[in-house]
């Protein structure tokens, strides 16, 4: 189980609920054919909110993952929790947390976000709130 949340491009999502929730099945479908580790494929804003994470949410796979071969057997880096499992797509970034990271992921993912002018979906949460970076609210 993780905590998961999507970051996306304003412009790009409807500003109605079910839309939304359509757009977001259509963008987490994961069928465009491309590498969902690479950051070059998706906006500005979302690249840039993306290299503002991974300074205290490190990704757990693709190219801008750490090189695990250097690190020995017993590293605690092997345990860390705040490593994030990352799929970018052309609009959107679907972030899976671990759990035990969820309050400061969601608390530095919403910073961020505000930041970059990215709005924000909490997927884990029950009718899980979608914020814009305009101020509204879904």
């Amino acid at each position: 189980m993780s905590y998961d949340l999507m970051v996306f491009d304003a412009l790009a999502a409807p500003l109605e609920r079910e839309a939304f929730m359509a757009w977001y099945r259509a963008q987490t479908g994961w069928s465009d054919g491309h590498s969902y580790d690479d950051a070059a494929l998706t906006t500005a804003e979302l690249c840039n909110w993306y290299r503002a994470m991974l300074a205290k949410f490190p990704a757990m796979n693709g190219p801008d993952a750490p090189d695990r071969s250097a690190w020995q057997e017993d590293s605690p880096l092997w345990d860390d929790p705040h490593f994030t499992d990352y799929s970018i797509g052309r609009q959107v970034i679907y972030c899976a947390f671990a759990p035990s990271v969820a309050d400061n992921a969601r608390k530095e993912a919403m910073r961020r976000a505000s930041q970059h002018g990215v709005g924000l979906f909490d997927v884990s949460e029950p009718d899980g709130m979608i914020f814009f970076p305009d101020g509204l609210t879904l």
